[in-house]
């Protein structure tokens, strides 16, 4: 708990560039500017962006249902749309802020590593550069289509389901291999250059709103023999350089939009809420999928998604 409220008041610091307008003053500013997503938005949206973005569950699905429940009435047009559907993946921001904090350590020995001071920590971030590699060489091209086609709720719930499929079969596969109740399996400095690779490739699979890249990664994680606290680790880490990555593309190519229809003060706020509640969520989802594996989290997508194909559909 100590360190969970360290991490809370450094999350604090690191969004001190809040407006300095008081809360008091927030819906003069917001009227004035007309932002799409003001404070409350703001709230809800990083509270669902740092609760399920490391969990084995889409971010970003959760992230487009939750919008489609609180903005799809408003009618958004043009640089609009653009501009929140960028925001949802920008505020991922203080998500990476958590995590960069969390694990630390390991991002000093990565950095010592290159520079020749911690093998271990070397051959570490040699794998998660060559993991992070097919999203580099497919995400800019398949952004605009899967944006276009797959930002919906009726594909969120599809990429749920059979997500949860391909969850079940793994760990069914993992609970063979260790044991109803055993962790048993690599650890980070085993993974081999291959291995690191394949689990860059399901990373990819997850572009896909609803499939999880948290999900796909953990996956591959077990794929590549992995222990879950390991298969874990990993897709935190290799989460940090992704999702810098697809926020640092969205500011730049969605900027615009950003700066145009959407106001300062809520989308720092969204990150500040975002971070503090990815690194509690990070923190239980360790323990948890050391004891007990990705069951429940399985239920829980089957569960989402057959509700909302049974609403949609019925329309």
């Amino acid at each position: 708990m100590m360190l969970q409220s360290k991490l809370v008041c450094i999350l604090l610091l690191c969004f001190s560039t809040l407006p300095t307008e008081s809360f008091g003053q927030v819906d003069e500013k917001l009227e004035k500017t007309e932002s799409v997503v003001g404070y409350d938005e703001a709230l809800v949206f990083g509270l669902v962006e740092g609760l399920t973005e490391f969990l084995p569950i889409s971010s970003t699905g959760h992230l487009i249902l939750t919008n489609e429940w609180m903005l799809a009435s408003s009618d958004l047009q043009g640089m609009e749309k653009d501009a929140v559907h960028a925001y949802l993946i920008v505020i991922q921001a203080g998500a990476i802020i958590a995590v960069a904090l969390l694990y630390s350590r390991r991002i000093i020995a990565i950095i010592l590593g290159f520079f020749g001071l911690d093998p271990s920590g070397k051959k570490l971030g040699i794998n998660i550069l060559i993991a992070f590699m097919p999203a580099v060489a497919l995400g800019p091209l398949l952004d605009e289509w899967i944006e276009s086609i797959l930002f919906g709720p009726v594909p969120v719930a599809t990429a749920l389901i059979l997500g949860a499929l391909f969850m079940h079969l793994a760990e069914k596969r993992k609970r063979r291999q260790d044991g109803m109740d055993g962790d048993s399996g690599k650890k980070l400095e085993d993974l081999s250059l291959k291995n690191s690779l394949l689990i860059g490739a399901l990373q990819c699979v997850a572009m896909c709103p609803g499939t999880s890249r948290s999900m796909m990664t953990i996956v591959g994680g077990y794929l590549a023999g992995l222990s879950r606290r390991h298969s874990a680790e990993f897709s935190f880490l290799l989460g940090l350089v992704t999702l810098t990555a697809a926020a640092g593309y969205k500011a730049i190519t969605k900027g615009r939009a950003l700066i145009e229809a959407l106001d300062y003060g809520p989308m720092l706020f969204g990150c500040l809420m975002a971070g503090i509640s990815a690194a509690l969520s990070v923190r239980w989802l360790v323990g948890y999928l050391s004891r007990h594996g990705l069951g429940l989290f399985v239920w829980y997508r089957i569960a989402l998604g057959a509700l909302i194909l049974s609403y949609y559909l019925s329309r």
